[in-house]
């Protein structure tokens, strides 16, 4: 998976600051342990040395705040089960994490994780930088998933963060 510039390659994605490009290097990273098998501090390694703000196949990636991609991937891993529960509670019946494209999993399990533990981000800023990550990677239909999923997540997360006086809409 190679997506160095990926959010200003497909339409509607905005360039990445450097916690966004973290948090895209991050997926990256949980997908290719996920795929790959390395380990951890393997990958950790990598991205720091070869691919953070490094050119790689022709492609520059952009500089990333290392120690928000590091927390990022750790944290996924450390609390995976606990995620991996979570954002099966937020899918569709029937649609259990497993049946999700790796991509999919690594982009719901980073956000997850942020929404769960890195309280510095609003909620909603979070969700969309996600989805921009998805977008990176799918066309329309998957940025959606995500940007449904995510907003249950953050509901159930952060519930403080949304208004839940919504108005009510007069039955037609």
């Amino acid at each position: 998976m190679t997506a160095a510039n990926a959010p200003e390659r497909r339409p509607g994605a905005r360039p990445a600051n450097a916690r966004g490009a973290s948090r895209l290097a991050a997926v990256q990273a949980l997908y290719q342990m996920e795929l790959g098998g390395a380990s951890i501090e393997e990958v950790l390694a990598e991205f720091e040395t070869w691919r953070l703000g490094q050119e790689l196949d022709g492609d520059t990636y952009r500089g990333a705040d290392a120690a928000f991609f590091r927390d990022l991937v750790r944290g996924v891993v450390a609390e995976q089960r606990e995620l991996d529960a979570r954002i099966h509670e937020s899918l569709v019946e029937g649609w259990p994490l497993a049946r999700l494209d790796v991509t999919l999993r690594a982009i719901l399990r980073a956000a997850a994780w942020e929404l769960s533990a890195k309280r510095d981000v609003p909620a909603r800023v979070v969700i969309t930088e996600f989805v921009d990550v998805a977008k990176a990677f799918f066309g329309s239909d998957e940025p959606r998933m995500v940007n449904g999923v995510l907003d249950t997540l953050a509901r159930g997360y952060r519930p403080a963060e949304f208004d839940t006086a919504a108005p009510v809409r007069p039955a037609r």
